[in-house]
């Protein structure tokens, strides 16, 4: 099969090593503590207490460290798009749409901290802007949201969705709100604005 013929490889698909993934945890902390161009290799290193020379050994550069960053976040919503698909293939459109706007809204909740990053960080953007598989992932997203026929009224719900849900785990009015109490009214408001039942 010619190489443009084969499906794209899936987000997370690559095996990380123990030394790797230690080296991934430490990143995501510190690019949401202090973004991805305020945090340097020397920071990462001293957070898992190694050389940088350890982190260059099983990271070449500070790019390939940002994109395993994103990858690992972004394969979470890769295996629930997996399931929404499913679903809407089994032609229950509204239960696709369910099972996506719970899932998002879970990784937004349980990964508050890394959303401002992905969704804000000018170097995380322009790298995701850039990645193939990335956007891969979102035309995915997009297409259980919106169905085959993006109108406009099936475009500017999918637009207030994705900012609403990504500004709202994030801002300040909601810091102080648990996990359980955030998630059900996001699950509240968004199921309203596409028309399920709560």
């Amino acid at each position: 099969m010619p190489p443009s013929d084969l499906p794209p490889a899936r987000l997370g698909s690559v095996t990380r090593s123990a030394a790797q993934s230690r080296i991934i945890t430490a990143a995501l902390e510190l690019f949401a503590e202090q973004g991805v161009s305020g945090t340097s290799l020397q920071m990462i290193a001293d957070r898992i207490g190694v050389t940088k020379a350890a982190v260059y050994h099983q990271f070449h550069t500070k790019d390939e460290i940002v994109i395993a960053t994103a990858e690992q976040e972004l394969a979470r919503l890769e295996a629930v798009l997996d399931v929404a698909e499913a679903a809407e293939a089994a032609g229950s459109r509204d239960q696709a749409l369910e099972v996506l706007l719970d899932a998002v809204i879970d990784l937004a909740v349980e990964r508050r901290h890394m959303v401002s990053v992905l969704q804000s960080d000018p170097v995380m953007v322009r790298f995701l802007a850039e990645h193939e598989p990335f956007q891969e992932v979102m035309a995915r997203m997009y297409r259980v949201v919106i169905g085959a026929d993006a109108d406009v009224e099936a475009r500017v719900p999918a637009a207030m969705l994705a900012a609403a849900i990504g500004g709202a785990v994030v801002h300040p009015l909601v810091i102080d709100l648990d996990d359980d109490t955030l998630r059900r009214e996001l699950l509240r408001l968004t199921r309203r604005l596409f028309g399920l039942p709560d």
